[in-house]
């Protein structure tokens, strides 16, 4: 079966799986190792706020979070995939994966 690469990141997608609603593109089957790369591909070595990974993953894959993004990376930070932390600075939790998080095999997570 062949893969479509992302140009930006490393994620790649099967075409017969996307599909578009309100003229955004969907993948039908993502699984949960397919957003881990494409949430580790969109922080990639920066600090970003929940809004700005937003943001991100939309613009790099055209791809919004069914359910809301922190709820997301909270399950994730739980499971030692990303870290994350308050900043008071910059108004909410930012969000970053750094070697440690990326040494683990990006396998399925609940």
């Amino acid at each position: 079966m062949e893969h479509e690469e992302h140009p930006v990141g490393k994620a790649s997608v099967r075409p017969e799986a996307m599909f578009y609603y309100h003229g955004m593109r969907i993948q039908a089957d993502m699984t949960g190792e397919d957003l881990l790369t494409m949430i580790w591909d969109a922080l990639g070595d920066d600090r970003l706020t929940t809004s700005e990974a937003t943001d991100r993953l939309e613009h790099l894959f055209g791809y919004r979070c069914p359910d809301d993004l922190a709820k997301t990376l909270a399950k994730l930070r739980r499971a030692g995939r990303v870290k994350g932390q308050v900043s008071v600075e910059r108004g909410g939790w930012i969000w970053w994966a750094d070697e440690e998080c990326r040494s683990q095999e990006a396998r399925a997570w609940p």
